[in-house]
Formats: structure tokens, C-alpha cells, sequence
């Protein structure tokens, strides 16, 4: 039977801290993706489906594009790069207070291997509206790159339907790929992991390096309570007193935030089991970064 749906992978790429996830977690009404004020903190590529009048849009939350010596960085760069290389469009995200060196970096890249890309210029809620327009005139040099650039903001909720409208004119007529019903393709332990994570920064951003992960070592399900047995993993025994903290206290409040968010998403009653373990260079290592479910 013929079909008018569309379908559709979207990356959604930008430097670190550009909102990608504040903006994907927006767009699909739920916290699925990692916010975190500390750069970098999205690792892997993470598939995030927004149903819009029919059409499933999937998009594709990057870490951030940047360049640098570590071993988990190189990771981080190659999940971006072939996230672009993979979609049917790309949503460049620019906040509105920016240069246009990000942008133009993002050009720089091998042209051959990007689809076609929308520009969104976020953030605008943070500058007077003149300040909107002349950035919009500043990308105006660039306007034979680009498909569209739209001017958003997640907090005054501007341009969202404007925003979905547009990603769907890009997309190849094709039933849904996925569930119609799912708001992820990622299972339930990445997400488990994911928030955790976060928590993780969110207590302790200023003192912990964001090479720590987390492991999540199983769960148990009942119809009303999830028991999750979870590790927070560091690169040296300092960075573990820190995160235990003086009397357990640092560990409790992760604990308490992390079990928060846990409930939320699960709508159910959470029982963490966290613990902290020491395994030295392990974002430096192929073989350990592989081990915490990294692939090159």
C-alpha cells in the first residue's frame, strides 16, 4: 500500500554545550537525553523519535564536535561524524550569542560525506531581539549552504512547530522505521546509565574529571519497584573520595538526584544500589573504553 509518510534520520550536531540535548528532550516532551553543564558529556549517539502529523522524525543526539588527544575524545568526534554521515539531514545547532567560527568549522568538514542541513539559531531568549536579527543577517553569507535557519528558543517554547515543519519537507517518503509508540530505539539500561551519569556531574561538576562513567551491573524488575545495581567509574582513587565525599555524603546525593530522575522516567519506585570503583586509565584504553560499551 502506498504511503505519504515520511521518515527520516536527523543529526542533531553543534560544538559542546550548544543544547542539543535540552533541545531533543524538548522536542520529544520527555528527559531522555543527557543535560549537563559540563562539556563533552554526551558520549554515544543516542536516537530520539518525534512523531509530527504522521511522519516519524529520528533524530540523532551527537556528542559535541570538537577535537581532541584523548582516546575517548577521538570516540566522541567519529559518533558525530558518522551520525552525519549516516542521516537524511543535519540540524546544525548556533546559539545566537556564537561567532560563526563554530559554523564555519562545521563546513569545513568533509563535505562529501554531510547531507543537507538546517541551521538552528538558539538561545534567542537570551539577547534583545536586534541582536537576533543581526545574526541572522551575519549567516546571511552563508545562505547557499544552508536549507533554512530558524530561530528557536526551548524556554519561551518558540518555534518548535516551525522547527518539526521544516525537517519534514527534507525526508524520503517511507513508512515508520520504529514503533510509532517508542520515544527511543535505546534500551533500557543506556537511559538508566545515562541519568546516573548525570547526576553525576550535576553534584559534582567542578571536582570530578567527566572521564567518569557508569556501569550499570543489573536490574531487577517487579510491577512496582526497579532495583538497580549501578557503579560509578573513576581513574584514580582521589577522584573515588570525592564522589564518596566526607561520611558518604557525596555518593548519597548522587544517589538521591540520580533515584529522582530514575523515577521519573520509569514511573515507578527505584532502589539504587550504587558503588564506586577505581580502574585506572580506563578512557586512555581501547580495550577498557570497549569494556564500557564505547565500539570503535
Amino acid at each position: 500500500m502506498e504511503t505519504n509518510t515520511k521518515a527520516g534520520f536527523i543529526a542533531v550536531v553543534g560544538r559542546p554545550n550548544s543544547g542539543k540535548s535540552t533541545l531533543l528532550n524538548h522536542l520529544v516532551g520527555e528527559k531522555l537525553a543527557m543535560v549537563s553543564k559540563k562539556a563533552q558529556a554526551t558520549r554515544k549517539r543516542m536516537n530520539i523519535i518525534v512523531m509530527h502529523n504522521d511522519n516519524q522524525l529520528i533524530f540523532v543526539d551527537t556528542p559535541g564536535i570538537h577535537r581532541k588527544e584523548k582516546l575517548i575524545n577521538e570516540f566522541m568526534l567519529e559518533e558525530a561524524l558518522k551520525a552525519m554521515g549516516d542521516c537524511d539531514l543535519i540540524l546544525f545547532l548556533a546559539p545566537v550569542t556564537d561567532k560563526l567560527d563554530e559554523y564555519e568549522k562545521f563546513l569545513a568538514l568533509d563535505e562529501s560525506k554531510r547531507a543537507k542541513h538546517i541551521v538552528l539559531l538558539t538561545k534567542i531568549d537570551h539577547v534583545p531581539q536586534g541582536k537576533v536579527l543581526e545574526k541572522l543577517g551575519q549567516y546571511q553569507k552563508y545562505q547557499d549552504k544552508f536549507e533554512a535557519i530558524i530561530p528557536f528558543s526551548v524556554n519561551k517554547k518558540v518555534g518548535k512547530k516551525a522547527l518539526l515543519d521544516e525537517v519534514v519537507k527534507y525526508l524520503p517518503i517511507s513508512p515508520a522505521f520504529f514503533d510509532t509508540e517508542i520515544m527511543t530505539t535505546d534500551n533500557i539500561r543506556d537511559i538508566y546509565k545515562e541519568l546516573i551519569r548525570e547526576s553525576v556531574f550535576e553534584n559534582l561538576s567542578d571536582e570530578i574529571p567527566y572521564e567518569s562513567d557508569v556501569t550499570i551491573e543489573k536490574i531487577d524488575e517487579s510491577d512496582e519497584l526497579d532495583t538497580i545495581y549501578a557503579t560509578i567509574v573513576v581513574e584514580k582513587e582521589t577522584q573515588k573520595g570525592i564522589i564518596v565525599g566526607n561520611g558518604g555524603e557525596g555518593i548519597k546525593r548522587v544517589g538521591r538526584l540520580a533515584r529522582q530522575q530514575l523515577e521519573l522516567f520509569s514511573g515507578k519506585k527505584i532502589y539504587l544500589d550504587l558503588h564506586v570503583s577505581v580502574k585506572k586509565g580506563w578512557s586512555k584504553s581501547r580495550g577498557s573504553l570497549e569494556e564500557q560499551g564505547y565500539i570503535f
